[in-house]
């Protein structure tokens, strides 16, 4: 049968929309019901962080919906770190020891899938420094020893100076150490000492450790005393 213009024209645009509002009704389906593979956090291992030191860690995931966007479930991170939304641990730590702390990953399908993961970051002191033997009286000599410890995974570049300080103010230096203390050094241990006129004195250590990948400086100080060298008969 043959129909006339009009109804030929009205019967191909009904046919168009149809097809039209068949497929976006379909895409929105598959959108509302878009699931990717699980989720996985593929670092779970946090590296040390140090007192006073920038620290910055990505953490990385794999499967789901992008984005993702990461929260704390508990908050637990040392003082001056947080964690961003993108997944990365950024700041500078101001206390140390060993923190606990749970976080959530969810990504942008639907419906969402969520991953909750507990990590542990420790903050060390990167530089430690610590009588071996404390300073004493042998004689007339003022002597003792002390321990250097390097935490990190660099170099340093370090100087020791003790001082005694008579009640005069007047220092003399009986230790002067310049040295490379290598990476991951514990408790290396320096002695010190020097025959003084008799008085009272406090000693004095100075360390200045200088982290040469970044220029940073590191410093620690012990101070003892008072301490008497008697005048010999």
């Amino acid at each position: 049968m043959n129909f006339p213009r009009e109804q030929r024209g009205l019967r191909l645009s009904l046919a168009i929309v149809f097809c039209v509002i068949t497929t976006g009704t379909a895409s929105l389906a598959q959108q509302g019901a878009a699931i990717g593979e699980p989720l996985v956090i593929l670092n779970t291992d946090l590296p040390k962080g140090y007192l006073g030191q920038p620290y910055q860690f990505q953490l990385q995931a794999k499967g789901g919906i992008t984005p993702v966007k990461w929260v704390l479930n508990t908050d637990s991170l040392p003082i001056g770190v947080k964690l961003n939304e993108d997944g990365s641990l950024v700041g500078v730590p101001t206390e140390t020891g060993s923190f606990s702390f749970t976080v959530i990953m969810a990504d942008s399908g639907r419906p969402v899938q969520k991953k909750v993961q507990p990590l542990k970051l420790r903050v060390l002191e990167p530089l430690l420094v610590d009588w071996g033997q404390p300073p004493r009286v042998n004689g007339q000599r003022i002597e003792g020893s002390f321990k250097v410890s390097n935490q990190t995974d660099e170099d340093f570049d370090l100087t020791t100076v003790v001082l005694a300080v008579s009640d005069a103010k007047r220092a003399t230096a009986i230790g002067i150490e310049h040295f490379n203390l290598k990476k991951q050094t514990l408790d290396f241990e320096i002695p010190f000492g020097d025959d003084l006129p008799f008085g009272t004195y406090q000693v004095n250590l100075n360390v200045v450790a200088i982290v040469p990948s970044n220029n940073s400086v590191l410093k620690d100080h012990l101070t003892a005393g008072p301490l008497r060298v008697v005048q010999v008969p």
